[in-house]
Formats: C-alpha cells, structure tokens, sequence
C-alpha cells in the first residue's frame, strides 16, 4: 500500500516549510505576499504574460536546477520537494546589493521600479547558467519580462555588465548547492500527498503507476502539469479545479528518449527540457519553441499538457502531427497508441478515455532529403498566442514529384488539423508553383475559419495558403536570390 503523507515540503529562500493546509487553486505568489509577506514579488497580469511574479524555483533534475517561472499561476501545491527563491534572497550579509542588482542601478535599468524584482530574478537565472551571455541569450531570457516605463537597452546593458560585479562561484545558490540538494533529496521521500477533502482536496502521486492509480479512483480530477493553462482557470475565470492531481514532480515522465530515429518525450517534459532534443534532430523546432510564452512560460509549460488541453491553438500539435507523432495514453496498467491526429475529435474533446492520462508523444526524426518547416504567425513576435501556425513535411520522388506530404494547420479550425484535400492534390504531382498554386483552391475545402480578437476569417485563410507558398519557394530554390 502507498505510504501517505498530509503535507508538502519545500525551501524557501533559507527556510523549510511544511504546509498541511494548501488549497489545490493556492498560487505561489499569494502565499509569499499574503502569508509570508515577501512583496518584492509582484502582481502584474495575473495570467504569466508580464513576468512582475518571477522567482527562481530549484529541482532536482541530474542535478540542481534553478529556473525562473511566475509565481501568479504556479500553484503552491506544484513545489513539494523544491527550493524557491524570491528577490529577498539576493541580499548580501552585510546589506549590499547582488551584482544583478546593482548593475541595473547603476545603468538605470529601473524607474517606477514595479517590474524591477521579475527583471532581476529573470537576469538572475541568466547569469547562474551564462556569466557573459550573447545580447541573443539576454533578449531571450527576458522574453517574458514587461516594462513599460524604462525600456530594455538600459537593462540590457545592465545585463551585459553584471559579472564584472562578482563572480558566479561566489553567489550564494552556488555556495550552498550542496546542502539545498542534501535537503530536498530528504524531503522526496517517495510518498503520496493528500490534502484535504472535497472542494479542497488536491494529490501529488508518488509515481506514475500510483498516478494511475489516483485517477482510476477519481477519473475527473483535475491533471495538473505546467499550470500555464489551468493557472489561468483560477486566476482569470475562478474556476474550481478539485479535486487536483498535481503531476509536475513525476521524474518519471520527464525523461527524453531514442530509439530507432523517434524521440520519445514524457508528458512532464517542459519547452525548455524538450528544445535541445528536438532542434538537435528537428532544427525547424527549435525556433518555434522559443516563441511559445516567455522563458517562465517555457519553464513550466509542458509538451504533454499541451496536447491534452486539446486547444486549436496550441503551439506544438501541427508541427507533431505533420511529422506523424503518435501518442500514448495510460489508464491504470493499459497503454494504447493512437496517432497524434486522431486525439483531437472536435473543439474541447479529445479521445482521452475517463482515467486515462497522457503518458508520451513518439516523434519521427524526418528522413534524410525530406523537407520539414513550421511557421507561426502572431500579431507580436514574441509570446503571443497563435493566429495562425502551419506545419510541412514533405517527401519528392527521384523525378521531382510529390511521394509523400502532411500539412496541418493551427488556428484554422476548432482543432489541430491536416489539410488532407490540399496534400491530396499535391501527391503525386510535380513540385512546381503550377502544382502549388493549383492546390490552394483546395483549401476552402479543409477550412472555415473564423474571426476573432487575433485575426479574421479572410486573413487566416490567406495567410495559410501564403505559407504554403512560403514553403514552395524554400524547398525549391525558387525564392533564393
């Protein structure tokens, strides 16, 4: 029988803390403002867009990993067996300011100063895993960090200049490393978490088969991974997610694996876990990937969880499903494998059975001489959420005919979808702008899009059918100069 345990356990700053009384819906930065009264953590957004919230939480991951993410929808109950560290850490015995926080002041990095502490536990971050960081690392690290009173070059220059203000050796979190890992190695004693009853009830299973287990007992309970959609349920339209099943600590379905030309990636794998795998042998991917959220968003986002909220917007389904990724979903001790394409059955329904879970996707690695692209088209560059995302794979013959393509599209239907009357005029056919052009009269056949607040019906169908021509002109040279 699984060994129970009534409380979550975790580091704050230079403290352990044991919480027996936690709501499933509690966020992080409500506990640090509201009971521990730590207020250098701000709430901006409340929604993961603005990066005011951000702290450091370290796990244990082949090491000790310290990551930034935002306190406003990391729920409290996702942190048993972690180390949390907020902007009140950063000070020095004797009262001075960290490096990063001086080279900000001293490079006017700040002015009403709101954002400032989420600036800092961002650069933070940066500085521990990069101590001279290319302006590219500085501006991607700072992706999901708002100012709207300073501007970035100040801060940026700040960023550049922060190891001339002490050493990465000599900061604190490098200092204790040793001992924080010796203290949450303690604290994973292997049981399961349970936490109140009813409305209030949330479980942290002690594995994958005791979360198979959980569920066949409470097939409706909320999953909770990433929380970077489910936060919003709670902060944005106070939703009651009990009972809630917090999975985000489950090693087990965070690990990467290959074998025979298909990776095979763990629900619980993260953006920021999964992007060195897959741009290594997908290279398409990885520029993707840093577009989905801001880096705190990419922290704990995952690649599962993205998948089974199921949403016709979701970054990562067109580029799987137009490499043919299958996915296997777990319920109790039985697995099935389905391909990814057919999980989506209309908008906000999958075939995810009552107890069942998804465990990995398997991606194909592309063969040699095939053509692989995704694109996505937002209003603003960086995190925003899609308009319109379009994947190609795409296989020619010896004579330059079309032998083999997928197509599918985010943003252009209720789901993620292929466009199978466009690939179906393709195939077959030689791969020429003639082929090409004639193929896009096929897509009112696949699509009706709509209109909303990100793009208009007309927009999004133009602008899938542009990005097939993107793709023409790519893989055939013709739009080389």
């Amino acid at each position: 029988m699984t060994a129970i345990r009534n409380e979550i356990r975790f580091l704050l700053n230079g403290r352990k803390v044991a919480l027996a009384d936690v709501r499933p819906g509690e966020t992080l930065l409500d506990f640090l403002r509201l009971e521990r009264r730590l207020t250098g953590t701000k709430e901006g957004c409340a929604e993961g867009d603005c990066g005011a919230c951000t702290v450091l939480v370290g796990r244990l991951s082949g090491g000790l990993v310290y990551e930034g993410v935002n306190a406003c929808i990391r729920f409290l109950a996702s942190l048993d067996g972690c180390h949390v560290v907020t902007v009140e850490h950063l000070k020095r015995a004797d009262g001075s300011l960290h490096p990063v926080q001086q080279a900000l002041v001293d490079f006017h990095g700040s002015q009403c100063g709101f954002c400032t502490p989420g600036f800092v536990m961002s650069l933070y971050a940066l500085w521990m895993r990069e101590p001279q960081p290319s302006d590219r690392a500085i501006e991607k690290a700072l992706q999901g960090n708002l100012c709207r009173c300073t501007g970035y070059e100040p801060i940026v220059r700040a960023a550049r200049a922060v190891s001339s203000y002490g050493e990465v050796e000599a900061d604190p979190l490098a200092a204790e490393r040793a001992a924080v890992v010796a203290e949450i190695e303690a604290m994973k004693d292997g049981t399961r978490v349970e936490i109140g009853a009813g409305a209030e009830r949330l479980v942290i299973p002690a594995g994958v088969d005791d979360l198979a287990a959980v569920l066949e007992a409470e097939p409706d309970a909320t999953i909770v991974a990433g929380a970077t959609d489910v936060g919003l349920w709670v902060t944005k339209f106070m939703r009651d997610i009990a009972p809630a099943v917090f999975i985000g600590g489950l090693e087990e379905l965070r690990a990467v694996l290959e074998e025979d030309g298909v990776l095979t990636v763990g629900a619980g794998v993260s953006y920021s876990e999964a992007l060195p795998h897959l741009a290594a042998r997908i290279p398409a991917l990885g520029p993707l990937i840093d577009r989905v959220g801001g880096e705190q968003v990419r922290n704990m986002g995952t690649i599962g969880g993205n998948i089974a909220n199921g949403s016709p917007i979701g970054d990562m389904p067109p580029p799987l499903i137009a490499l043919g990724a299958l996915l296997t979903l777990r319920k109790g001790k039985e697995r099935r494998t389905i391909p990814l394409e057919d999980f989506f059955i209309a908008y906000g329904r999958q075939d995810r059975r009552s107890g069942e879970f998804v465990e990995a996707v398997h991606v194909p690695q592309p063969d040699a001489g095939t053509h692989f692209a995704a694109w996505k088209v937002s209003k603003r560059r960086d995190e925003d959420i899609t308009a319109v995302l379009g994947a190609f794979n795409l296989a020619l013959d010896a004579d330059g005919k079309v032998a083999e393509v997928r197509i599918a599209y985010g943003g252009m239907a209720a789901t993620p979808k292929r466009a199978a009357a466009v690939e179906a005029e393709l195939i077959g056919k030689p791969w020429t702008a003639k082929t090409v052009e004639r193929a896009m009269a096929a897509y009112e056949r696949d699509f009706t899009p709509i209109s909303d607040m990100r793009a208009s019906a007309a927009y999004r169908m133009l602008t899938a059918k542009n990005l097939l021509k993107r793709f023409f002109l790519e893989t055939s040279g013709a739009g080389r100069s």
